[in-house]
């Protein structure tokens, strides 16, 4: 591709998240001259202080869950007693231990990342990233002190991954020791005594379900019906119903008007006058895009309302050679949709061979316990006429493998064209439920009717026959 051109395209990058990243990799492998600029470290906030160490964190309070749970499958830990008789022990959470591991796992990626684009031949180069018009980059080293030899970074192309921030509240500030948002959890050394959770989204939910497991009291005050208002109706049931199971506080239709600190405790006070009284809050009220004074309208980028950069399906802004990918644009918030956004983006602006980004296909999951994956059409969108579909779920009480496995709660739903067949979207809730929706994925990115995929041979016993029976039983109705 380079050989078109008198000299090699030249890319900048400004952040090095999961859209970056991706970026900077393909304009490599077209042959681009790429220079990535990034302020903290390769992997952005999503490495370091977002989905990794968080992720890492549920993978311990899913381990913590499984050892209190395995009586129910006849297995039994005890200790002897001085008496020499058996003593049951108690589980025991090392919090500092914990977070010690996750930041140094954060690291690790981060490190991994970065010599993966140092091998593909990438620029790095740490600092502040601006626009300075829309063909030149500027990157200061902070208070405004313009980094040598790097001040100025000339591009053909583009690319604005910037990701995003917590959102804060004027009446209740995170001070990083009691009031915390979800970059400064991983600061405090003991299990909270009372986490005071507000907000009830994507975030909320995963960490409520997380310190909950770890053995915290937790308390999540949410200001909808019901938790993961923005999910499957469903599953949210199942999720809010294991959290009042497993003894967690679920305050619905309820307003966190303030939160203050009061020496070691923190008081959360709702729109109606009542008040929760705790030893932590995490604020779980949103995110926002980072890209304020980034020179983007200056270069004349059109932004939303919200502060987003308002993207095409190939990632491309209003100005021709300027892409965005990531939170900070107005697609999905999540990491692999930054990450094809990535690729796209330089795909289209070197010529190469591309396929506009379809929201549609696009997997998300919630990591809760059990877990919640979703992909293509939702029932809400059948039940207002969007499109026509049959509708079949399956408890997995119902599965061989879940009864083995002491699974309880959760199901398998799948959504097919009542005309032809075709899954056009699906839902699994269960451990690991994100490894489980993959073939749902396919099935919808290859257009598949519900007989091929019922046709498909299945493990039994196993999870995923879950899916194919599903299909199965949708042959009837089609």
């Amino acid at each position: 591709m380079a050989d078109k051109f008198e000299r090699k395209h030249r890319i900048a990058i400004i952040g090095g998240g999961p859209g970056g990243f991706e970026a900077a990799l393909a304009g490599a492998q077209l042959g681009a001259e790429v220079t990535l600029v990034e302020r903290v470290g390769v992997g952005g906030s999503a490495v370091l202080t977002d989905v990794v160490p968080s992720k890492t964190l549920i993978a311990t309070a899913e381990a913590a869950n499984a050892i209190g749970e395995a009586g129910d499958l006849g297995v039994q830990f005890f200790a002897r007693g001085e008496s020499g008789r058996p003593v049951r022990p108690e589980i025991a959470v090392n919090l500092r231990a914990v977070n010690q591991r996750l930041l140094r796992l954060a690291r690790q990626q981060s490190e991994d990342m970065r010599s993966q684009l140092t091998r593909a031949g990438v620029t790095i180069v740490q600092g502040d990233g601006r626009l300075d018009g829309p063909s030149r980059v500027v990157v200061s080293a902070g208070s405004g002190k313009s980094r040598k030899d790097f001040d100025e970074i000339e591009a053909d192309t583009i690319v604005v991954s910037t990701g995003s921030h917590p959102r804060v509240l004027d009446s209740a500030k995170p001070d990083g020791e009691r009031i915390l948002t979800w970059t400064q959890l991983y600061s405090i050394d003991t299990i909270p005594e009372h986490l005071i959770v507000v907000g009830s989204g994507v975030t909320g939910a995963e960490f409520a379900s997380a310190y909950r497991a770890l053995g915290a009291e937790v308390t999540l005050i949410s200001s909808r019906d019901m938790v993961l208002p923005g999910e499957d109706a469903d599953a949210a049931r199942v999720i809010e119903d294991v959290f009042t199971r497993n003894g967690m506080n679920v305050m619905n239709k309820s307003r966190a008007e303030s939160v203050v600190r009061k020496g070691d405790t923190v008081i959360a006070t709702l729109t109606d006058g009542r008040t929760v009284e705790g030893s932590h809050c995490l604020m779980a009220v949103g995110s926002i895009p980072n890209t304020a004074g980034i020179g983007l309208e200056e270069a004349g980028v059109q932004l939303s309302d919200s502060g987003h950069i308002r993207v095409n399906r190939v990632a491309r802004t209003s100005v021709p050679n300027i892409y965005a990918a990531g939170d900070c644009s107005g697609f999905l918030p999540l990491a692999s949709v930054a990450s094809m956004q990535g690729r796209t983006a330089v795909y289209h602006a070197m010529g190469d061979a591309v396929n506009p980004t379809e929201l549609r296909n696009v997997t998300s999951n919630v990591f809760t316990q059990p877990e919640i994956a979703t992909v293509g059409y939702t029932q809400s969108d059948i039940e207002s006429g969007l499109v026509k579909a049959s509708v079949h779920k399956l408890p997995l009480a119902q599965n061989p493998r879940a009864k083995m496995m002491g699974i309880k709660h959760g199901f398998v739903k799948l959504f097919a064209r009542t005309s032809t067949g075709t899954i056009v979207g699906g839902v699994v809730v269960a451990p690991r439920a994100s490894e489980l929706i993959l073939p749902v994925s396919i099935a919808i990115e290859q257009r598949l009717t519900v007989d091929e995929v019922a046709q498909a041979f299945a493990v039994y016993p196993s999870l995923s026959g879950s899916i194919t029976d599903a299909a199965r039983a949708l042959h009837i109705v089609n």
